[in-house]
């Protein structure tokens, strides 16, 4: 049985990958120090022969006994109010925690897939955005923490792989959405269902012309699926190319929803991309992979998920305590 330990576990994309590898007949290890993961995304996977659960911190020096075949690296805060609150640990994760389990990789002779983003390509000037644009980031802007983490975390897992010989895979992912997202995590999609279900206005910010393309969740997984498994080592954008005004998107959301609320403005947060498109040539070609859901079946399935919410967690607007991890 091929042994698999997925970081970042408890997340909404790390739950999935570890149903995919118990689905697979993977012994799935499964690590995450809870941040902004939830036990409840994979308690139903306790008790499996084939699964088991580390509570740790990926910055930390991270052992796991026996072999390993594969790691997947998807540990870190991906939505804005998170890395915003919690920048150092951001930073630390996409630096420390890549540089740990890169020498993890090399000492078990494993392959290792780290989860890079779209954010790489900052606020693009080239669109679509294909795997060879370098991107346009503000290093010292509040989304830097975040855009800096990942592309160094792609610098040194290319590093290991061309000075170690290290097999190692980049998947550059776009935004992607379905059940086990959090709700208010600042993230399109969980905002203004949110925002619908509890009866208040959806914010659009700026005039809402900026774009965005959304994967659901299954077509992600299925990607990444197969960039693991494939010969390739460059970076690949996993993403639907379907483009979207934020607020079209707005409008396809009161018309799902139901809802009798407005559409309200705000200020564009600074740096925020105004175009998000992928190119997905390559993983067509390399990978034989396109999305096929389509997004108005997907939300149908993300919209029902919310509305099994209770009351109390509609309101839940704030997040974890972060204070214990914030450092100065």
């Amino acid at each position: 049985m091929k042994r698999i330990l997925i970081t970042g576990a408890a997340g909404f994309l790390g739950s999935h990958l570890c149903d995919r590898f118990i689905d697979e007949g993977y012994h799935v290890l499964a690590m995450d120090n809870l941040i902004t993961g939830d036990l409840k995304n994979i308690e139903h996977l306790f008790g499996k022969e084939n699964f088991e659960f580390y509570h740790h911190d990926v910055t930390k020096f991270v052992h796991v006994p026996g072999k390993l075949d594969y790691i997947l690296h998807f540990a870190s805060p991906a939505s804005p109010i998170d890395y915003l609150k919690i920048p150092i640990q951001t930073l630390k994760v996409g630096s420390l925690g890549t540089h740990n389990l890169l020498g993890l990789a090399k000492e078990k002779k494993a392959r290792i897939l780290i989860a890079s983003t779209s954010e790489v390509y900052g606020d693009p000037l080239v669109h679509p955005q294909t795997e060879d644009y370098y991107g346009n980031v503000n290093t010292i802007g509040p989304r830097g923490v975040y855009d800096e983490a990942k592309r160094f975390q792609e610098s040194i897992t290319m590093a290991y792989h061309t000075f170690h010989g290290l097999e190692t895979r980049i998947v550059r992912i776009f935004n992607t959405y379905g059940p086990r997202m959090r709700l208010n995590d600042g993230r399109v999609i969980p905002a203004f269902i949110g925002q619908a279900l509890r009866g208040e206005d959806l914010t659009v910010f700026g005039e809402g012309s900026q774009t965005r393309s959304f994967c659901y969740v299954d077509d992600q997984i299925e990607g990444i699926y197969r960039l693991l498994l494939s010969d390739y080592t460059q970076p690949v954008n996993i993403g639907n190319p379907h483009e979207i005004t934020i607020l079209e998107f707005a409008e396809e959301i009161i018309k799902l929803t139901g809802t009798t609320q407005k559409i309200v403005f705000k200020d564009l947060p600074k740096d925020d991309p105004l175009q998000r498109q992928p190119d997905i040539t390559k993983a067509k070609e390399i990978l034989d992979w396109e999305p096929k859901v389509s997004r108005e079946e997907g939300m149908k399935i993300t919209y029902n998920y919310f509305k099994t919410l209770t009351k109390e967690e509609l309101r839940y607007s704030e997040h974890k305590d972060f204070t214990k991890y914030i450092q100065k």
